[in-house]
């Protein structure tokens, strides 16, 4: 039934329910479920596709919480989100024809950053702040950038759209969360449809581990929702300073 074995599917399942829990509080999700595919036997096209595949699920649900939950409006967002999905197309696209080992350096400088700034700047609250850029620059700059990455190499998208919301976009951290869903989504999705195209993803695996996904994202957005702050910023700089390890790890 499943691209794997029946044991293999079990820890990818589990993986799933984890990445789902912590990519709809702080993202950085695809930090636990790509190096298990990849672990699984999945080949770097297919760990990337079948992410994709999976992760839609906990970005779609987490993004369904937040607005259920009064955090976000979608219909205001629908126009980040058609830029999003093009970026992550885009991204998906550029995999096989983009040298990513520049990025690859830069990445653990930008996410330790990421961790520092969450973990010692004081004031950082679900309050919102002034705004550095307005809401059209935001989404017609910041937001295809990080799709693209998204697309491109994907973990760890999600807390670079929750700092561009905090940091210029001056969201508090709760608001900044829930708005950062259904970019994900939308880029998420838009990596998918390319590698659909191409009969990359582990289609039964992916489904599998995206059911799990749906229980993981429903428990973690609960859980923001209900401490804000308190409980995203640590698992966000967790998840960025975790990710930064495992980027040097790999390059060394």
């Amino acid at each position: 039934m499943f691209e794997v074995a029946p044991d293999l599917a079990v820890l990818l399942v589990l993986a799933a329910f984890l990445a789902g829990f912590v990519d709809s509080i702080a993202g950085g999700g695809g930090l636990i479920t790509l190096p298990a595919l990849l672990l699984a036997g999945a080949s770097p096209v297919e760990a990337l596709s079948t992410n994709k595949v999976q992760g839609t699920f906990g970005a779609a649900t987490a993004a369904i919480s937040y607005a259920r939950g009064g955090h976000v409006d979608p219909g205001r967002q629908a126009g980040a989100a058609g830029l999003a999905f093009l970026a992550g197309a885009g991204g998906a696209l550029a995999v096989s024809l983009v040298p990513t080992s520049g990025l690859r350096l830069i990445l653990p400088v930008i996410l330790i950053g990421i961790a520092l700034f969450f973990a010692l700047k004081p004031g950082l609250t679900d309050d919102d702040r002034t705004a550095r850029i307005s809401p059209a620059m935001f989404s017609a700059g910041i937001v295809p950038l990080i799709g693209f990455y998204d697309g491109l190499i994907g973990p760890g998208a999600g807390a670079f759209y929750m700092i561009g919301f905090v940091l210029l976009a001056g969201y508090g951290v709760l608001r900044a969360t829930a708005h950062t869903k259904l970019l994900n989504l939308a880029s998420n999705l838009g990596g998918l449809a390319v590698f659909a195209a191409q009969g990359a993803p582990w289609w039964a695996m992916g489904l599998a581990m995206g059911a799990a996904q749906i229980v993981g994202a429903r428990i973690g957005a609960r859980l923001a929702m209900r401490i804000g702050a308190r409980v995203i910023k640590p698992l966000l700089v967790l998840s960025s300073t975790v990710l930064a390890i495992r980027l040097v790890w790999q390059m060394l």
